[in-house]
């Protein structure tokens, strides 16, 4: 007898089906920093969000061009410890939900691992295409910090959408929008997905 896939397996599916039909192949870093200005409440859709998740994920790039070649590992506890417990203090000074916040962004966390370990795998195979300059890794946190407090106010003003059983087709129609939007390439496309599956959830983390 076949297990069942279960509701986040479910999710990551239909995202990855659904972004991989609008055919983008290139990526298009865009704008990721201040000039990219804050993602605007859009009432009814979970596009702001998907975008700074975008953002995060494509600013992972430069975290994994910082770590190039250095002693500092993918893997990082601390700063995952860092990053979640600041997230779940802004949630609860915007009077949103803690858990549901940092259960989101340890996917986040986990989609930025996926960019930087296959960037690892494609400079390994053709050095030629390894960065040869190494961004400071200080200021790209600062960028990574900008857009979490971007993020947890999006998660605070998505909530109501999030948990209508409406959630999942807009998070697919938001995903597919900024994935056909940035031109996002198949790595970058994976990982905005592996972002979201907690989005929807609700529950326990």
């Amino acid at each position: 007898m076949r297990p069942h896939p279960s509701p986040r397996h479910a999710l990551i599916a239909v995202l990855a089906a659904t972004v991989l039909a609008t055919g983008a192949t290139t990526a298009v870093a865009g704008p990721v920093g201040p000039a990219a200005g804050p993602a605007r409440v859009q009432h009814g859709t979970l596009r702001p969000l998907v975008e700074l998740s975008a953002q995060r994920v494509l600013v992972a790039d430069e975290v994994a061009a910082a770590k190039w070649g250095t002693d500092s590992p993918i893997d990082d506890p601390a700063r995952e410890r860092e990053v979640l417990a600041a997230v779940a203090r802004q949630a609860e000074e915007l009077g949103a939900d803690p858990v549901a916040t940092s259960r989101i962004f340890r996917d986040q966390i986990e989609a930025s691992k996926v960019v930087q370990r296959g960037l690892y795998s494609r400079w390994d195979a053709d050095p030629s295409q390894a960065p040869t300059e190494r961004p400071d890794l200080g200021r790209v946190r600062l960028e990574i910090n900008r857009i979490n407090g971007e993020l947890v106010r999006a998660i605070a003003d998505s909530a109501a959408v999030r948990e209508s059983p409406s959630c999942v087709g807009r998070l697919t129609a938001g995903t597919a929008a900024v994935v056909h939007g940035r031109h996002l390439d198949p790595l970058h496309t994976v990982a905005l997905v592996r972002s979201l599956p907690s989005v929807c959830e609700r529950g326990a983390p």
